[in-house]
């Protein structure tokens, strides 16, 4: 069997939240539309919930990725490159799950958990991408 290292433990926390963050919100958009057939308000009660899982989950992508960062130690520039291309898409990431849970229009909550969805399916691929 394969020994486990403080690395591996690393990795799997920030899969780990990754899988809650990008899978969380893809999984919440396909259920909206039947939430909404069901009572008025039920749509804002499990974005509650999972808001209580996935801003934990983006702290400790944050804070796994800080720790990636300082153990990997890659000076490629185009790995540096890929690597700051990721780190922009992930604060738009944050930046717009945070005005998704702000926003007052359907419209804008629309547009915006899109926008959050599309960047945190982004910074996903260019953390497969630096891993490869």
């Amino acid at each position: 069997m394969l020994s486990v290292s403080l690395d591996t433990v690393r990795v799997f926390l920030h899969v780990l939240a990754a899988t809650i963050w990008v899978g969380g919100q893809f999984t919440l958009a396909f259920l909206v539309p039947a939430l909404r057939r069901t009572a008025d308000g039920v749509t804002k009660v499990a974005a509650n919930a999972f808001n209580r899982v996935a801003w934990p989950a983006f702290a400790v992508l944050l804070a796994t990725g800080v720790w990636n960062m300082l153990a990997d130690g890659n000076d490629d520039p185009a790995y540096k490159t890929t690597l700051n291309v990721k780190l922009v898409i992930v604060a738009l990431s944050g930046i717009a799950a945070y005005l998704h849970t702000r926003a007052k229009t359907k419209g804008s909550m629309a547009a915006l958990g899109a926008l959050s969805g599309l960047t945190a399916l982004a910074a996903l691929f260019f953390g497969v991408l630096l891993s490869a």
